[in-house]
């Protein structure tokens, strides 16, 4: 039985090269980048995902010398569409994130901030509890399972070659960076709304009774009324945040070329 180098090169980077596909969207999407997921479990299971998706593979994988020039071209391909895709979901999270911001700042709790693991960040209690939210309602859906799923087919679409995104993806991508301003802005309107009316009364109070302090009424029953209207659009939160995902998963799949409008 003779091997040769070349088939041993061919058999390597038929999971090497996806390998760093793989990874770049572990190490970059929302849940699988999160700071209390250790280090080893994200290689462990970028290493798990590649031994089950490098063979379903439909197209082969170029013969190439990994420290080659075209190699390295086809590493740093691989890990730029890995991030695009995680990137692209991350910006879901940076809206439901942003949404709770503009709501805290509104009933007076921006002061409350603690620590985000996603990221390590500063971030606003009630942020967090909107982030919790949607992503055990993203788990309870099997959205990571959705994920990995379109990474498989990828592959397909977008095989693994020293080409592959171009520049107008790229653009197309940062173009949809205003979706975390509307669907935060989407996320947080009722409370803008309704809030708005509150200190438009407390305005008009303070025009007809001067003498009134208005900040030591105005700050508790703003929160008070802050608290209420969040319980009241806490059922919606959710929905917003799978419509934000849904959008996503076709922004991903029209990147990869997959034929989705």
């Amino acid at each position: 039985m003779l091997i040769t180098g070349a088939e041993i090169t061919a058999w390597v980077g038929s999971y090497m090269w996806p390998m760093f596909r793989i990874g770049g969207l572990i190490m970059s999407a929302p849940l699988y980048s999160s700071r209390p997921v250790p280090i080893r479990v994200r290689l462990i299971l970028v290493l798990v995902i590649t031994l089950v998706v490098a063979p379903l593979a439909t197209t082969a994988v170029p013969a190439v010398d990994a420290l080659s020039p075209s190699g390295v071209l086809i590493v740093m391909q691989q890990m730029l569409i890995g991030v695009m895709m995680g990137f692209a979901f991350q910006m879901v999270i940076s809206a439901v994130i942003t949404g709770g911001q503009v709501i805290s700042l509104q009933m007076g709790l921006g002061f409350a901030i603690m620590v985000d693991p996603q990221n390590g960040a500063q971030a606003p209690v009630l942020s967090q509890f909107y982030v919790l939210m949607v992503l055990l309602v993203f788990l309870g859906l099997d959205g990571h399972l959705v994920m990995i799923e379109i990474l498989a087919d990828s592959f397909r679409y977008m095989p693994v070659a020293e080409k592959g995104l171009v520049p107008d993806n790229l653009w197309q991508l940062l173009s949809w960076g205003s979706m975390i301003f509307s669907g935060a802005i989407g996320l947080a309107m009722p409370a803008i709304a309704s809030l708005l009316v509150v200190n438009m009364a407390f305005g008009i109070m303070t025009r007809a009774a001067p003498q009134l302090n208005i900040f030591a009424i105005g700050f508790p029953i703003t929160m008070l009324l802050g608290f209420a209207v969040v319980l009241l659009t806490l059922p919606s939160v959710p929905d917003n945040g799978i419509a934000l995902f849904n959008r996503i998963y076709h922004l991903v799949q029209q990147l990869l070329g997959m034929g989705v409008p």
